[in-house]
């Protein structure tokens, strides 16, 4: 499946629109990794375990999202965009959402 943020795939004709389809995560942050990141903030760098977990959150979306858009007949989805949010004090919400379509 071909998942793009662009509204065309080069090569392809749209033949069918699906509709919207959406994938989400919520993934929990943890003491430990928050601490670890207050000490990088403080020292600077990167926050590897941060990072991680936004992968794991944006690979979960993605999936969650083409899972959607198979199941409305479609084999590919395109404008995809990508949100990030933080849910409560410790929750971080990834959301992705594109136009579910056939192309041939």
């Amino acid at each position: 499946m071909i998942v793009t943020t662009t509204n065309t795939i080069e090569g392809h004709s749209i033949t069918a629109y699906k509709g919207i389809v959406v994938g989400e995560a919520i993934m929990g942050a943890n003491v430990v990794r928050d601490l670890f990141a207050q000490v990088t903030d403080i020292i600077g760098g990167r926050s590897g375990a941060y990072e991680s977990k936004l992968q794991e959150g944006r690979e979960t979306a993605l999936r969650e999202l083409e899972q959607r858009a198979v199941a409305l007949g479609a084999n590919a989805v395109v404008g995809v965009d990508l949100d990030y949010e933080v849910v409560g004090n410790s929750m971080l919400m990834v959301s992705a959402s594109g136009t579910a379509v056939v192309i041939a």
